[in-house]
């Protein structure tokens, strides 16, 4: 390995840690569900830059397959997190039992969103 590329990896891994940790934070802090998906988006793919520079550090490339699987995953489970932010926002409020009739005469005469042929 080249002089340069050695010390260059290390200050790389040190960053990318400190991407974790920051993530983490977020994750454990942040205020909504759409920030903790993001914080957790942002963690996998600091992850998948640590199995890459692993890879180039040890020179196996097994580890890059790693990295692409975990991509993946990440991927499809942030499309999945959203999807269900998503639904669960556009789901309405059910009628409060202390309203009084003629609010609940106006919430059910509303129409309901589309379910796209489910029941």
């Amino acid at each position: 390995m080249s002089p340069v590329l050695s010390p260059a990896i290390n200050i790389a891994f040190l960053l990318v840690m400190l991407g974790v940790v920051g993530g983490f934070i977020r994750l454990v802090k942040g205020p909504s569900l759409p920030d903790r998906i993001v914080a957790l988006d942002l963690m996998t793919v600091q992850i998948v830059s640590f199995c890459g520079l692993y890879a180039i550090q040890s020179g196996q490339r097994a580890f890059v397959d790693v990295a692409i699987v975990l991509a993946l995953v990440g991927f499809l489970a942030t499309v999945a997190l959203a999807r269900f932010v998503e639904r669960r926002q556009r789901r309405p409020d059910p009628p409060s039992p202390s309203a009084s009739p003629a609010d609940n005469a106006t919430a059910s005469a509303r129409p309901s969103a589309p379910t796209g042929g489910r029941p």
